[in-house]
This record gives structure tokens, C-alpha cells and sequence, in this order.
């Protein structure tokens, strides 16, 4: 999915508990407040400490700047992509596609034989998802809330491995 050139622009590196500002940085920006769909950061400390998190930055060697990031719990042989945002102003450069190949290669690794997601109904991400093999497992009817008090259901993805 990621080309060449994109892999020297932008490197691919875990993330630590002492970078959740730029994390949080990116959710914000790539999620606003509008579908209901961002972690806090309280949510984020919260987890990171647990067994099979792992958190994965994007940076722009250019700007040496975080500019995505995908957070994974894995618990057996499943693996779930908990969140994936990138900045508004580089998406469409395939930095996505980049987090999504390092969760399902990191998978691999681990000999994981599923890995699942959610996403919110109508999310344009979904396309992408099912290029790389997903299909939809399922549907939570309402589950994000949005500011204009709209609900959107999300949508269970899930890709054998």
C-alpha cells in the first residue's frame, strides 16, 4: 500500500507514554469532537501500560514531526486496531496505509491468526481497510454520538491472517 518514496519520507517507530502530547496532537486534529470517535488522553495513559498495547508513530523525517499513529492491543492470537489517525494535512499521502501495513506485518510476526476493528459507519477509511482484506463481522447500532446529536452505528471489521 505505502510506496518506497514514502517509506524514506516518513519512519515508523513505537511510541511511549512520554509522547502522548504529540499523539494527542493528532487525534484532535484528525478526529475533532464531531463523531464522538476520539480517546482522551486519560483514556490513552490508561491503556498503554496494559500487556499487548502497542502504540506506533508516523514521523515526518522532514519536520521530525509525529504526523499519525495507530494504537494495537493484541491478546492471544487476535489483534485489534484500537485507534489510526493522521494529520488532516497529510492524509492522502499514504501515511495510513503505512500504520495499517506495520499492524498487519507486526501481526504476522506474532503469529496472530485475526485482527479486527471498528470503525464509524460512512468513514471513508473503510475502503481502504477492505483493500487490505477486511470485511465487515458485524454492526453496533448508534454507538458514536455525534456534537450535533446525530448516531452513527460502527462497523466490526476483521481480517484472518
Amino acid at each position: 500500500m505505502a510506496t518506497p518514496a514514502l517509506a524514506e519520507e516518513v519512519r515508523i517507530s513505537r511510541g511511549t507514554a512520554d509522547q502522548l502530547d504529540a499523539v494527542m496532537r493528532v487525534m484532535d486534529s484528525a478526529f475533532g469532537d464531531r463523531f464522538g470517535e476520539a480517546w482522551t488522553r486519560s483514556q490513552l495513559s490508561g491503556i498503554l501500560p496494559m500487556a499487548g498495547v502497542y502504540l506506533t508513530l508516523a514521523v515526518d523525517r522532514t519536520r521530525d514531526a509525529v504526523v499519525g499513529f495507530s494504537l494495537v492491543r493484541t491478546v492471544a492470537d487476535e489483534s485489534e486496531l484500537l485507534l489510526i489517525a493522521v494529520l488532516p494535512d497529510d492524509q492522502g499521502r499514504g501515511v495510513g496505509g503505512l500504520l495499517l501495513d506495520h499492524f498487519l506485518d507486526r501481526a504476522r510476526e506474532e503469529r496472530v491468526h485475526r485482527v479486527h476493528l471498528e470503525v464509524r459507519d460512512g468513514n471513508p477509511a473503510i475502503g481502504i481497510y477492505q483493500a487490505a482484506g477486511f470485511s465487515p463481522v458485524g454492526r453496533r447500532r448508534n454507538y458514536y454520538h455525534a456534537t450535533d446529536g446525530k448516531r452513527y452505528d460502527a462497523i466490526t471489521l476483521a481480517c484472518e491472517l
